[in-house]
């Protein structure tokens, strides 16, 4: 094995700031790695499980006109069914937080599908509307810690260089893939089952691909950065060789030493965790602008998933057509989700969130005021979901990047939670001035929801380019 101090170039570790401290050897070892076909790997094992959460994520409001022209339910009903979930997931990701701080990043991935698909299948299983609000609250546990868990493993497993492309992929999959196909997924579903009950296939067929997402993510790696906090300094090595083989099973060569050993009683010697560091002095500031701002955000995108095929359908367009129009709708989430990953790289993270509220601004009140028309209805529902994908997926990006590595993952769990409940409680308000007010009127309500997001966002250090911060 070759000595402590060398890099896989063979070279000496010449820089002190790289022999300071485990994360940034890390750093430096990700660095000239770059990404070879185990990241594409571990991309590919993410990005499946988000995809159907999206999709998943999706079904109250393709279900919403069914559900209300069968059961009888109105806007605010429909709106408590995501708000179930949603709330569900606020709590998921707090208890996923305190949970892979300690025990793992990867540790929580199988079981959330898990839980997930039984949530599921009750869901489709349904008998009551109270059942159903119920399933829906299991579901949201399950599916609480997954993005996450995608969002901190995505963000230790790369450079600064590739890291903001990386995290911005999960949205391309989620927020992009998943919620442009969703409605397609329904479409598909509906042609093929038919009668009052069609909606609870909607459910029950997403425990398949779940299920199989679980047995995808076997080889998963725990992440080095994890590792290297603890103190598993050998098992932080092997992950890392698998990284610069592009091997994620079966044997690797392990005669170059990443990391130092000897630095790891330093990272011993970190301060534990405590809940409460990240509401003080020194992380107050991030944590408390990047929760205002993914409040926004998301109550903004889960109303308009939520609530626009009833929208739709209460202009007098079939179920299937207005899930159509939800599709086209969509593919501004797509393009939201693909250009967010790709400016990443460059583009500071405070410059894209204002451009993206500001965006939001303009389309909502385009949308609530202007769309006289099914053509500028699909042009200014594009524009809302690129706007809000584009908050979201920076968001995301944003947040791990304020917090070391003993609570990234809990910091980062808690913001994702803030807006996940955010998302769960505002489609009831959101439901009931639609109901009470009509489209204008919401529409009116969620610009004031871009706004305070532009000015919430300007408070954040600004990390584009940065290494990952320091725990020592």
């Amino acid at each position: 094995m070759s000595a402590p101090n060398t890099h896989p170039t063979g070279a000496p570790l010449g820089d002190p700031a790289e022999k300071a401290t485990l994360s940034g050897q890390i750093e430096a070892a990700y660095s000239r790695i770059g990404v070879t076909s185990a990241h594409i790997g571990i991309v590919a094992m993410v990005l499946f499980g988000v995809f159907f959460d999206a999709i998943e994520q999706n079904t109250v409001g393709i279900a919403g006109p069914i559900l209300k022209s069968e059961w009888g339910l109105g806007g605010a009903q429909i709106g408590l069914l995501n708000t179930a979930t949603f709330t569900a997931v606020a709590l998921g990701r707090i208890l996923a937080g305190a949970v892979m701080d300690r025990l793992g990043r990867r540790t929580l991935l199988g079981a959330n599908l898990i839980v997930f698909s039984i949530g599921s299948l009750i869901c489709a299983l349904a008998p009551t509307y109270e059942v159903l609000v119920g399933a829906r609250f299991l579901v949201g546990l399950g599916l609480g810690g997954e993005i996450a868990v995608a969002v901190i493993m995505l963000s230790e497993f790369f450079s600064a260089r590739h890291r903001g492309t990386a995290v911005g992929l999960i949205n391309v999959a989620a927020a992009g893939l998943g919620n442009m196909l969703a409605p397609l997924f329904g479409v598909i579903v509906f042609a093929v089952f038919s009668g009052p009950d069609k909606w609870r296939w909607l459910f029950g067929l997403l425990v398949v691909p779940a299920l199989a997402v679980v047995v995808f993510r076997r080889s998963l790696p725990e992440t080095p950065r994890y590792l290297a906090a603890t103190g598993r300094i050998t098992e932080a090595n092997l992950v890392i060789a698998r990284l610069a083989q592009g091997k994620l099973r079966g044997p690797v060569d392990t005669s170059v030493t990443y990391l130092d050993p000897s630095l790891a009683e330093a990272e011993k010697a970190t301060p534990k965790s405590r809940w409460t560091e990240m509401f003080g002095k020194r992380y107050r500031r991030a944590t408390l602008a990047l929760g205002v701002a993914v409040c926004m955000s998301y109550a903004a995108q889960i109303s308009m998933l939520t609530l626009i095929p009833v929208i739709l359908t209460e202009r007098g367009l079939s179920i299937n057509t207005a899930l159509w129009y939800t599709l086209v709708m969509q593919s501004g989430s797509l393009a939201g989700a693909l250009t967010a990953a790709l400016i990443a790289r460059r583009l500071p993270r405070k410059v894209t969130l204002t451009c993206g509220a500001l965006l939001g601004f303009v389309a909502a009140l385009g949308f609530g005021f202007f769309a006289t028309n099914i053509g500028l209805v699909l042009i200014f529902g594009a524009l809302f979901n690129f706007a809000v994908i584009i908050l979201n997926t920076t968001i995301w990006l944003f947040a791990p990047e304020q917090y070391p590595t003993r609570i990234r993952g809990l910091a980062t769990s808690v913001i994702l939670a803030i807006g996940s409940l955010s998302g769960g409680l505002f489609p009831l308000i959101a439901g009931a001035v639609l109901d009470a007010s009509g489209v204008g009127a919401m529409f009116g309500l969620l610009t004031a929801l871009f706004l305070v997001c532009g000015v919430a966002v300007q408070f954040p250090r600004e990390t584009v380019g940065q290494p990952m911060p320091e725990d020592i």
